[in-house]
């Protein structure tokens, strides 16, 4: 299994895609935030502290000063909370007809367009530069982080040092640990502005510390990769740089829908024919509907009409406007789904449960053409 930018165990849905919801937008001014939830706050750990007692020496072997680490670990501490999402995390799919509902949506398109308008100057450089389509720099953006909005504010040392003393990931963990220490100690972050997501991905385009490494580029010349930035430069650049050094092709799309594509991920609906760079945004997310998602979103960026061919109904036989209305009018009944983006949801299945309760019947939580009938 391929192991790149982005943590293997993480998913399908990164920080900045998760439907129908809305997540706080990323502080980084502190060390230890005090809007994280309670789990991702440090607590007591005596067998996390000696772990990091013994970790400082092999550190240090690895030109870690003293310094840096006495900076880094201050304030810092084990994270219950980092440890239950990683272990719960299970396999979990989305048909491509739900992702892209969630990665293309209508908000996440006029996000995208108004973000390519205000840097419209920095994308068409970065182009420029590396040849990378100003519109996949954007639509990466925005699926990482929502243009900026959800840069994740746990702090990384607290982060990567718990998983690695938790030792499930051990070593991966701990090379990332070593990795943020390097960038701290390189000057590209202080120590207290370091955050991101639960599993260490940073900044807007949520690198993990060693591809930070191996890939960030200071674009604004101040001598600092700042990816945390309010200012996204330094993040783009580091995004089509890593694009770049992977392989793309300058003057090839990623792909475009066709009824000839040997691609189709979801049995029944559209298919796709990819170039050699759809495999270089896998590099990225090592998903075909990662890829799918950037490309489509960037092509809608871009001015793009939606897709052509329409999805099958689904398991239940419902199709999207189906859903989307099962949703629509749970909610005008007071069964508040959360939004309407046609997406079956935790949101949308306790909704469910909610209305069958008091009308009387089975409580499954399962949408289905009875339901929706039912509620017209």
């Amino acid at each position: 299994m391929q192991i790149n930018r982005r943590l293997f165990g993480l998913g399908l849905l990164s920080l900045g895609l998760s439907a129908c919801s809305r997540a706080v937008p990323a502080r980084v001014s502190t060390q230890a935030p005090t809007g994280l939830p309670v789990d991702l706050q440090p607590v007591p750990n005596a067998a996390y502290d000696a772990w990091v007692a013994a970790f400082r020496g092999r550190a240090a072997a690895q030109g870690i000063s003293h310094s840096t680490l006495d900076a880094a670990f201050r304030g810092t501490g084990y994270l219950p909370g980092v440890v239950t999402r990683d272990r719960n995390q299970t396999e979990f799919k989305r048909s491509l007809e739900d992702y892209l509902a969630i990665a293309a949506s209508d908000e996440r398109v006029q996000k995208g367009r108004a973000a390519f308008d205000r840097h419209r100057g920095t994308l068409n450089a970065l182009e420029g530069r590396y040849g990378v389509d100003a519109k996949i720099i954007c639509a990466i953006w925005g699926l990482e982080s929502f243009y900026g909005e959800r840069r994740g504010e746990v702090p990384v040392i607290s982060a990567t040092s718990t998983l690695a003393f938790d030792g499930r990931r051990g070593r991966f963990f701990e090379q990332q640990l070593v990795a943020a220490l390097r960038i701290i100690q390189n000057g590209d972050i202080p120590a207290s502005r370091m955050t991101g997501s639960w599993a260490g991905a940073m900044g807007h385009t949520q690198f993990i510390p060693t591809s930070f490494l191996q890939f960030a580029v200071d674009y604004t010349g101040d001598g600092r990769r700042d990816i945390w930035s309010d200012d996204p430069s330094d993040a783009l650049a580091s995004a089509a740089a890593y694009l770049q050094r992977n392989g793309w092709q300058r003057g090839v799309g990623w792909g475009a829908e066709s009824p000839n594509g040997s691609l189709q991920p979801q049995p029944g609906g559209p298919r796709f024919a990819t170039t050699a760079n759809f495999r270089v945004i896998k590099r990225y997310n090592n998903s075909d509907a990662y890829a799918i998602g950037v490309g489509h979103l960037s092509d809608l960026i871009g001015g793009a009409g939606p897709l052509r061919t329409p999805f099958p109904p689904d398991a239940n036989g419902l199709t999207k406007s189906d859903r989307i209305a099962l949703q629509q009018r749970l909610t005008a009944r007071g069964f508040d789904t959360q939004g309407a983006d046609g997406v079956i949801g935790a949101n949308t299945e306790t909704a469910i449960r909610a209305y069958q309760a008091s009308r009387g019947l089975p409580v499954t939580g399962t949408p289905s053409q009875a339901l929706l009938q039912s509620l017209r």
